[in-house]
């Protein structure tokens, strides 16, 4: 049996709108899962049920007056609490901004709330949402419902937890180093990191701009069980906000790119012993492409861990400045360990070094744009190992620095601005593992495309984790 917190966006936004069900009984089905599973996963923060039982009667007013609907009227989200939404705490999992509280909403909460979004609750996100992991000392460790020693990904890993165990299908996450990958790695997910600067961005809250690399380098999205739910949410996301003055007004649809599409394949390890269970799912991945009709070709694009090593030589020079003074004043023990271990394993650079190196970026996102111009889309691994433990990075130095060296497909396409999504695909050694399709500027409805064909043959992989589920079956 199929019950309500099941089904996908599209398919609650289609339901509703055919008045299949109500609003009121799609939040309070999900609302039920929370409060079922949420106390052993704590990927929920801040439950706001009272809040989305009003907004979904709202919704159903709306829907008995014949009002027009947005596209996801109706629809249970969640906001990570990195991002402003009125009313609630900006915490950034950080204790001394626990009163911070937002007095608008963030563009991407305003636009998902006038898509009709009903927002059920707040995603855990580590301390300054700067680990790969997810653990704070405000709100506590958030857990992977497959396996409770396994990561649930960082910084969105509340996000990424609370999508693999129902809680609703859309969840905001964001992500400057692959904040929204990682998760959906790790809990068997979809997502898809947009092109720098394709969501608006702003917190009402900021007290100072962010520095030039991370605005260059971040971007807001959403992770979910289901493809087609990434395009629905991603779409809404979009939409300019005067508040960002940097937002493109670029249409979802891209021109047609000719048919087939081509696809280059990479499995260049950038140094590193690729597990062979990642190099199987890569494998299998360019062959449900090429039975879907696309043209697919082992080709390596421009090498990936030149960006990779410069988005950590700039970055840390930038953290130096930016962040790491509030860590130091405000940052747990744990968070200053793991500074240290950034600050270990890269190079700050100098005034000179820092502008030409960023210079230089340009350079790196002219020779993949040549390359995209050939080949539309790349199939790469994403992480080059199975999934890691939930402490990884602050056992020992050594835990980090495989950590970083695995992720260079990862690292290297924030800081090129490349849109890339991340699909779970399958087990690696009993744990969730997943593949990455790469896309050029604004195209993120062309890797949308092609991870809804992958999907489509292969199945949804977190609909597994249900089997299991003794509420299930």
């Amino acid at each position: 049996m199929t019950e309500l917190w099941m089904l996908s966006a599209v398919e609650l936004a289609e339901g509703i709108r055919a008045r299949d069900f109500t609003c009121k009984e799609v939040t309070g089905a999900v609302l039920d899962r929370i409060a079922a599973r949420n106390p052993a996963l704590n990927a929920i923060v801040v439950e706001t049920a009272d809040d989305a039982r009003a907004q979904a009667e709202a919704a159903d007013a709306a829907v008995a007056a014949g009002a027009d609907l947005g596209p996801l009227h109706g629809v249970p989200v969640t906001t990570k609490e990195n991002v402003d939404q009125a009313g609630m705490a900006t915490t950034n999992g950080v204790p001394a901004f626990a009163d911070v509280i937002a007095d608008d909403d963030a563009p991407l909460v305003r636009n998902l709330r006038a898509a009709g979004a009903v927002f059920v609750g707040r995603t855990n996100t580590p301390e300054f949402s700067m680990r790969g992991t997810t653990d704070n000392p405000l709100r506590g460790r958030t857990y992977n419902p497959w396996d409770a020693d396994a990561s649930p990904g960082g910084s969105s890993g509340g996000a990424g937890s609370a999508a693999a165990a129902g809680f609703g299908p859309l969840h905001h996450g964001n992500d400057i180093g692959g904040s929204l990958r990682f998760p959906s790695f790790a809990n068997g997910l979809v997502t898809v990191k947009p092109t720098t600067f394709r969501v608006p961005v702003f917190n009402p809250t900021a007290t100072a701009e962010r520095g030039p690399l991370s605005q260059a380098m971040s971007c807001q999205g959403v992770i979910a069980r289901e493809a087609r739910d990434v395009r629905l949410a991603t779409e809404v996301m979009i939409q300019p906000d005067p508040r960002d003055p940097n937002c493109p007004p670029v249409p979802w649809d891209g021109p047609p790119v000719g048919e087939p599409i081509p696809v280059a394949v990479t499995l260049e390890p950038a140094g590193f012993d690729i597990h062979p269970g990642i190099v199987e799912l890569v494998e299998r991945a360019a062959d449900l492409l090429a039975a879907a009709g696309y043209r697919v070709e082992h080709v390596d694009p421009p090498p990936i861990a030149e960006p990779a090593a410069a988005w950590f030589k700039t970055g840390t020079t930038e953290l130096e400045v930016t962040l790491d003074p509030a860590v130091q004043s405000f940052g747990s023990d744990d968070i200053k360990k793991v500074f240290r271990y950034f600050f270990e394993a890269s190079e700050v650079q100098d005034r000179d070094g820092y502008i030409t190196h960023f210079g230089d970026r340009t350079r790196m996102m002219r020779d993949w744009n040549v390359f995209l111009d050939q080949y539309p889309l790349v199939l790469t691994p994403f992480m080059m190992t199975p999934l890691y433990r939930w402490d990884f990075d602050v056992q020992d130095y050594e835990g980090m620095k495989r950590f970083l060296d695995a992720s260079v497909y990862s690292f290297g396409i924030n800081y090129l601005g490349l849109p890339a999504g991340v699909i779970g695909i399958d087990l690696v050694e009993g744990l969730p593992a997943a593949v990455q399709v790469v896309g050029r500027r604004y195209r993120e409805d062309l890797i949308c495309d092609a991870l809804e064909a992958i999907e489509a043959a292969n199945g949804v992989l977190s609909h597994r984790l249900w089997v299991r589920d003794d509420d299930v079956g």
